[in-house]
């Protein structure tokens, strides 16, 4: 048989036929192939080829070989004769009928079902009651086009019933299906499991880190506290876990750490097969080598000091790489370069070379230092609340001085305290002019957002013989820019009243110094006197503040003070209303060596203050009031705190009787001697009510127990005042409390009950005291 004449020879006959092969046609060819192949023992291809679309177009003939090629022969596969019998003839009409379009199976089953009934008659088998056909030996109707109807179920389906119109919904039964045991309701429908990691103490005993609690505290499987939704939420937490404890080890030095994570289900118990068997996350580690430092490369350029890097970079060679520890060495570096001249020092991305045969590693680390600067000029940009010279003031550096981003940062914190800014930066700016000895000044850029600059504020306090004082105030921060601070204040009381105005100005002409006039009238109604004054007064101060606690303190200034006020006439045995008015000068010098001015812990205080005045009224009468208070902090351990405080005070120059009731030593209250009302100790007039004196002492101690956000306070406070100008510390009263605290970011909320010991009639058995910071 010769491949290219049958090809060639049949094309014009096979070219019609292909557009109209379905997929059974292909099938039936594929399969006709295979029996012809099968006949010479040929095995069948594995895949049957697909064949190409339809098309008009004719089919490429193969090209024949040139006549002087030699080609060998091939005996053929089939003889030609044994071929020509396997194909069915062909006569002269079978174009027409193979051209003739597919018969469809409808048609195709109606001509076979006639066929078939002429048959029979012709044969003489039919009769009038021609056996029906039948499915399983049972007899089913014949459909019209000659199929026979299967039964569904035991009944026969005829065609009306195929026919008929389905049943509305509301037709069928609905009715639950009812098992024939019900399932167990379970209220609880969550896995309990246990977590166990084996292999881990090999690394935790070698670290300083306690890794199986960092583990634990980290760890998904812990934090679901031994239950789960399912056992796919336990594998998941078991996945993450694995993770983490990879991270975890190679964060100390383990770098070929492995962790192999499996769930172990335990046995049933006997006879509670219905109980789920328990279930155990197993995280198994093999922790292998801890790697360390064989080497540390810093690559950056020269600095000054020469040794300004390797000095503060806290790494030493022979030590295990620590994660935590590499960080905080380059975060040190980042810190120090800017402090020391280099405001543009980059610190680039490490690079750490392990040796799995030793365990060396061989770290390197890019440092870009940049150029050596001096600070310049500042400038500023954005929303002004004002300008760059006022910056200046409230800079610690000066034009020429060596670049320290501490004192960046202070300039930062210092504009912050103004309250003026929604948000403020200042950043150092290259300018690329020489300041000698190979540096560079660079320019402060203060980028300046100013916010709201009006606030309302507002406080409250009680205390037992003080009564309830609410106090709020209205401030325009920048009033007379820059800073100048117009603030309107009033209080309310029941036992003191008053309103006042002052205007204030921060940062007068140099950093943290305060110049202020002030001027109120006040009503006052206590025990020891009634009193309505009015005061005007000027005030220089450099003290500290919430965010700027400094180390000396200073104030001056002067006031005028006119008051009328009741005292008692001991001559005439009743009390009197006279008028004083009072000039008088006022410095103050005080040192702070705590660690916070609203909360101190460590550390201690004095503060001196001496004041001259003389009464105005008729011939001028001059005297001094002079006080010495000193505190002191000692931290027995970090959440308890011993704390002690010493008041003495003296009134030198003039007789009681010649000071205005007001301008005399009193104690007694929340922030003077607790367990007595407010300014209840000392003499008293025949109607047991205080007169006050010319000399006071007091002292107080407590221990102070903090835990979280609260506190317990337990103290005992003394104190008493004398007649004469010299306290005798004699005859003191003392008192006992406890107190409760709550710590704020602003200072914590005091709350003191206290009682007096040797109480004596007319003392109140419990004083209360609540009010913002502590005692002292």
């Amino acid at each position: 048989m010769h491949f290219p004449e049958i090809t060639c020879e049949s094309h014009s006959r096979r070219s019609s036929r292909v557009r109209h092969l379905s997929v059974l046609s292909v099938s039936i060819l594929a399969l006709g192939w295979t029996a012809s192949a099968g006949a010479q023992q040929v095995a069948p291809p594995a895949v049957v080829p697909t064949l190409p679309p339809a098309t008009d177009e004719p089919i490429a003939s193969p090209t024949l070989p040139p006549p002087e090629v030699q080609l060998p022969e091939v005996a053929p596969i089939i003889e030609d004769d044994e071929f020509d019998k396997a194909i069915p003839p062909i006569s002269a009409g079978d174009d027409a009928e193979l051209d003739r379009p597919l018969e469809s199976i409808a048609d195709f089953e109606k001509r076979q079902a006639a066929e078939a009934a002429k048959d029979s008659s012709n044969s003489g088998e039919a009769t009038a009651e021609a056996q029906a056909p039948t499915i399983d030996g049972t007899a089913v109707p014949v459909l019209a086009d000659g199929d026979a109807a299967e039964a569904i179920g035991d009944a026969p389906i005829s065609d009306q019933e195929l026919a008929a119109p389905l049943p509305p919904l509301d037709n069928f039964n609905v009715e639950p299906v009812v098992f024939a045991e019900a399932e167990e309701e379970r209220g609880d429908a969550s896995i309990a499991y246990s977590v166990k990691v084996n292999g881990l103490d090999p690394a935790d005993d070698s670290t300083d880190v306690d890794l199986a609690d960092l583990f634990g505290d980290l760890s998904a499987l812990y934090g679901g506290d031994g239950k789960a939704d399912n056992a796919a939420m336990i594998r998941a937490r078991l996945s993450a876990d694995g993770e983490l404890m990879q991270r975890i080890l190679a964060s100390e030095g383990y770098y070929d750490a492995v962790v192999d994570t499996r769930i172990d289900r335990g046995e049933r118990t006997e006879g509670q097969e219905r109980q789920r068997r328990p279930i155990t996350a197993v995280i198994d580690v093999k922790p292998g080598q801890r790697y360390t430092l064989a080497d540390i490369i810093i690559d950056a350029a020269p600095t000054i000091p020469p040794n300004l890097i390797a000095d503060n970079f806290p790494l030493s060679v022979g030590e295990p790489i620590v994660a935590q520890r590499i960080q905080g060495a380059e975060a040190a570096i980042a810190l120090k370069l800017p402090e020391e001249g280099y405001p543009f020092a980059n610190v680039g991305q490490r690079d750490i070379l392990l040796d799995g045969a030793t365990g060396d590693g061989v770290y390197t680390l890019p440092i870009d230092i940049g150029k050596r600067s001096r600070f310049g000029g500042i400038e500023t940009t954005g929303d002004l609340a004002f300008d760059a010279e006022h910056v200046e003031v409230l800079a610690r550096f000066k034009r020429g001085d060596l670049y320290d981003s501490r004192k960046v940062d202070d300039l930062r914190q210092a504009l912050v305290a103004t309250g003026l800014f929604a948000t403020v930066a200042a950043e150092p700016q290259p300018t690329g002019e020489s300041a000698g000895d190979g540096t560079e000044y660079v320019t402060m850029l203060v980028t300046q957002q100013a916010g709201p600059p009006r606030t309302i504020a507002a406080s409250a306090g009680y205390g037992t013989g003080e009564g309830l004082r609410i106090e709020g105030s209205w401030t325009h921060r920048n009033f007379l820019p820059p800073e100048g601070a117009l603030i309107f204040r009033g209080v309310a009381g029941t036992q003191e009243q008053g309103v006042g105005a002052t205007l204030r100005r921060s940062n007068a002409g140099r950093r943290d110094r305060t110049f202020e006039l002030v001027t109120e009238v006040t009503r006052s109604t206590y025990d020891a006197f009634n009193a309505i004054t009015g005061r005007v007064g000027a005030r220089v101060s450099y003290d500290s503040t919430p965010i700027w606690q400094k180390k000396f303190t200073y104030a001056y200034g002067a006031e005028l003070i006119a008051t009328r006020e009741d005292d008692y006439d001991f001559v005439a045995g009743d009390r009197s209303y006279d008028f004083y008015t009072i000039l008088g000068l006022t410095g103050q010098v005080g040192m702070d060596r705590t660690d916070s001015l609203l909360d101190p812990t460590k550390g201690f205080r004095v503060t001196a203050l001496i004041q001259p005045e003389g009464s105005l009224a008729g011939r001028f009468s001059p005297y001094a009031r002079a006080r010495l208070d000193v505190s002191g902090y000692y931290p027995v351990t970090d959440s308890i705190v011993l704390a002690g405080r010493v008041r003495v005070g003296s009134i030198l120059g003039a007789a009681r009787e010649r000071l205005a009731p007001s301008r005399r030593f009193y104690a007694g209250g929340g922030g003077s001697v607790r367990g007595f009302g407010y300014q209840e100790l000392g003499p008293k007039d025949p109607n047991n009510d205080p007169i006050g004196g010319r000399s006071v002492n007091e002292a107080a101690f407590e221990a102070r127990y903090r835990f979280g956000n609260f506190g317990v306070v337990g103290f005992v406070d003394a104190g008493q005042v004398y007649r004469g100008s010299t306290p005798d510390f004699s005859n003191l009263r003392f008192g006992a409390g406890i107190g409760a605290r709550y710590y704020t970011n602003f200072g914590p909320m005091r709350f003191d009950i206290a009682t007096p010991i040797g109480r004596k009639p007319g003392e109140a058995r419990v004083s209360v005291y609540v009010s913002i910071g502590q005692a002292f």
